[in-house]
Parts: C-alpha cells; structure tokens; sequence
C-alpha cells in the first residue's frame, strides 16, 4: 500500500516539474530573442557595425589574420535549436490536439472574454508558427555559420527569397516572446506585491511596450537589410570587406 502512494506522489509531481522545465526554457528563448534581436538590429548603425559586430561574435580578436571562428555561431545555434525542440514539445502538451478540441476551446474563448486566456491563444498559434519557420531559420544558420554579415545576411533576404519568412516569424516570436515573459510572471508570481491584480495591469503594459519596442526594431531592421540585399543583388555571394583597421575597435572590424 505504501509503496502505491509513493508512486501516486512521484506520478503528481511530474506535471509540476515539466511546468518548471518548460517555463525555464521559455525564459532562456526569451532573453535571448531579445539579445539576438538587438544584435541582428546592429545594421541600423550601419554596414560597417554590423560585420564587426558579426566577426566579434566568432571571436576573430582571438585569430591572427582575416575571418573568426565560425563553429562558435554554430555551437550557439545548434544549443538554441535543441532547447527550442525541448521547449516546443512540452508546450504542445496543453495544446488542442485536433481540430474539434480547437474549436471547442475557440467556443469558450469567446464566450468568456478573457484577455489572459486570448494572449495563451496567440501564444499557441505563433509556437505553431515558430516550430516551422524558426526551425528552418536555425537550419539555415547551422549549415551556414560563417556567412553571417551584412552582405551575405541581405542576400539572404532578397536573393534566397527569405524576407516574406523573416518579417513572419518577426511577429510571431516577438509576440510569442512578449506574452511568453507575461504569463511567467502572472503564473510564479513574480513581484505581485501587496495586490496581484494591480501588478498584472502593469505587466501587462510592460508586455505591450515590449512588444512595440521590439517589432518597431526589428521592422527597421528588416528594411535595412532588404535595402541592401535589392542593392546588392548583382554581386550576391560577394562578402563586406570593411576599409577600416581591424584595430581601431571590435565594431569597426572588417
């Protein structure tokens, strides 16, 4: 007998565990989003910035002569991508697995007009939208991890036909990312002081600025890198050689 209530006990404790992993690696993804979004947003100060930036990241500062390392871009992407995979499937746990179970909880959904209930929904259809789009973006930087630069990110845009693709799965993870910080708030508890319902409204106009902050950001980014990928069209698989030496600062290599 008392060996089937430690079973019980083991078996009621999982749920709470996968919720605690999977809000963890909700975190991790989050953070970094933003991290990646403001690094990728670098074009904004110009071409120049940008490959210096990109060649800081492969720790060419460690290596005599052009070029870095370009396993580190690698290494990051393949880590982000398995969290990702881990992340995606324990949040497909509370997901509706067919079509009736959606448009039973769709029913419902308009039926209560819960705002918090209509920010998880969103975060269900951009996660579908980010498994496919966001793994074949980590697809593409694995198997290209040294081609990361000004010219060769804006051929992407134009010359591979990746812009419609990017500016997706901009909305989808900054939304996914926004809402995601929100609700890891709301559910642990995070600074709820003296009144929850208080701290919610001011999370929630967090999560709002967030969002606009960082989908204005990355718009401008992506006009920039589109600007360039039309202009350089005719020379794509030509990489940026910057005119400035390497030994100025790391924002200026080239």
């Amino acid at each position: 007998m008392k060996e089937l209530l430690k079973d019980e006990v083991r078996k009621s404790r999982m749920p709470a565990r996968l919720d605690l992993l999977q809000s963890l690696s909700g975190l991790v993804l989050g953070v970094f989003m933003w991290i990646h979004l403001v690094l990728v947003s670098s074009i904004l100060l110009g071409k120049g910035a940008m490959n210096g930036l990109s060649r800081f990241m492969e720790l060419s500062f460690l290596k005599e002569g052009p070029g870095g390392y370009p396993f580190v871009p690698f290494i990051i992407a393949f880590g982000v991508f398995l969290i990702f995979i881990l992340h995606a499937g324990l949040a497909m746990r509370k997901f509706p697995s067919t079509w009736r179970q959606n448009r039973i909880f769709r029913s419902h959904m308009k039926m209560m007009h819960h705002s918090d209930t209509n920010l998880w929904y969103v975060q269900v259809v951009t996660g579908f939208i980010m498994f496919f789009l966001g793994s074949v973006h980590l697809y593409v930087i694995m198997t290209n991890p040294g081609t990361i630069g000004p010219y060769a990110s804006a051929d992407r845009f134009v010359t591979d036909w990746m812009a419609p693709l990017f500016l997706i799965l901009l909305f989808a993870v900054e939304l996914h990312a926004a809402v995601g910080m929100y609700r890891l708030a709301i559910k642990w508890g995070i600074l709820d002081g003296e009144d929850p319902l208080v701290a919610r409204k001011k999370f929630k106009k967090v999560k709002n600025i967030t969002s606009v902050f960082f989908l204005t950001l990355g718009i401008l980014s992506w006009i920039v890198y589109v600007t360039i990928g039309v202009h350089h069209r005719d020379h794509a698989g030509e990489r940026y050689i910057s005119s400035v030496p390497a030994s100025y600062s790391f924002v200026m290599r080239g």
